[in-house]
């Protein structure tokens, strides 16, 4: 998963200005630590943000930096879905960044998110403000020189509220993406699949969801290429008005998905301690972070190893490219319906349709 940013978003909102302070002279703070899970989640207007940076000029050895603060300007305590703020990192498309004008790529983290918990959000009493520097490097790109406009900007798919901030130039020198580093030990199974910081127990959970994710992905190829193409009710179901140019689209990323499970390299880490299913970097084939959720996770049906791994696998950009429009089987359907052009490009769409719980024809 990237292009523009696309991620479910809260229910926060304004437009505030944007000041060129020091983003190493504010000091963080500490506050939104609280799980007071009777506070309101945040609605349109009572969450402000400031954006900062602390120069207007980077060379390419330079970190390309931010600090955001998010404001509680209502009268009472609200809270903030922490992976939808910078509070723990940069952990959706929190930012819109453009180059001269042209829309810069997003390159960091896609993720299946879990059914979020009480620790999952922060709490902000009334008046109170969060603080967090956070760098953009290796999450968008930087590797043209130019004038970039940088704006934060958390509510690029779903939601009736916008969470933004007005831009701030900042004339940025070219530099080479940097990517996570590479764990060197691997252990290495059969089906072209190798784990890498997995104890015995969760390599064979990794080995079982990869045996169900390539028997998933081979099954929905051959469903598309054998099925006469036309409105049957698995296919809009998950993508969707019929047209022969869409059912195209998704065979295509089928037999791409199914060619990578059975021809590719493919490397699981089991170090995400994330409230999520999974992640991955789109531009980093063919490695997938198998996260908390993914444990308790069934081995085949519904939100399952096994789809988790299709619907990550359909995210690298040499695969399918797919990004994160609508999580779960609700938002998933109701996504077919209003807009099949963005099911055809949701990754928890591929899933459910791999999936096919309850089966259909």
């Amino acid at each position: 998963m990237s292009k523009t940013p696309r991620h479910l978003r809260w229910l926060v909102g304004g437009v505030v200005g944007i000041s060129l302070l020091s983003a190493c002279g504010a000091p963080e703070q500490q506050s939104g630590d609280s799980l007071d899970v009777s506070a309101p989640e945040a609605t349109a207007g009572e969450v402000s943000v400031k954006v900062s940076v602390g120069t207007s000029s980077l060379a390419a050895k330079d970190d390309v930096q931010v600090t955001v603060t998010l404001t509680n300007v209502s009268g009472h305590a609200v809270r903030l879905l922490k992976r939808n703020t910078p509070v723990d990192g940069i952990k959706n498309e929190l930012f819109s960044v453009t180059r001269d004008g042209a829309a810069v790529a997003y390159i960091g983290r896609h993720y299946k998110w879990a059914a979020p918990q009480a620790e999952d959000f922060l709490t902000l009493g009334a008046g109170e403000s969060v603080t967090r520097t956070v760098s953009l490097s290796g999450i968008y790109e930087f590797t043209q020189t130019g004038s970039y406009a940088i704006a934060y900007a958390e509510a690029n798919h779903e939601g009736t509220a916008q969470f933004t901030s007005n831009s701030v130039n900042v004339w940025v020198e070219g530099r080479a993406n940097t990517l996570p580093e590479e764990s060197g030990e691997r252990v290495v199974s059969d089906f072209a699949l190798s784990t890498t910081g997995c104890t015995t127990s969760q390599a064979s959970g990794v080995s079982s969801g990869f045996s169900g994710a390539k028997t998933y992905a081979t099954n929905a190829l051959s469903y598309l290429t054998n099925t006469t193409p036309s409105g049957t009710a698995r296919y809009t179901t998950w993508f969707g008005t019929y047209s022969s140019s869409g059912w195209s689209t998704i065979k295509s990323h089928f037999s791409s998905i199914s060619s990578a499970f059975n021809n590719q390299s493919v490397v699981v880490s089991c170090a995400c301690t994330d409230s999520a299913y999974a992640y991955v970097y789109a531009n980093q084939p063919y490695k997938i972070y198998v996260c908390n959720a993914f444990w308790s996770a069934p081995t085949t049906g519904t939100d399952s190893k096994a789809g988790t791994l299709v619907h990550e696998m359909s995210h690298f950009t040499v695969v399918a490219g797919t990004d994160d429009w609508a999580y779960g089987q609700s938002a998933a359907k109701s996504l077919a319906k209003s807009n099949p052009t963005n099911a055809r490009d949701n990754a928890d769409s591929h899933e459910y349709f791999a999936e096919n719980t309850p089966a259909q024809n």
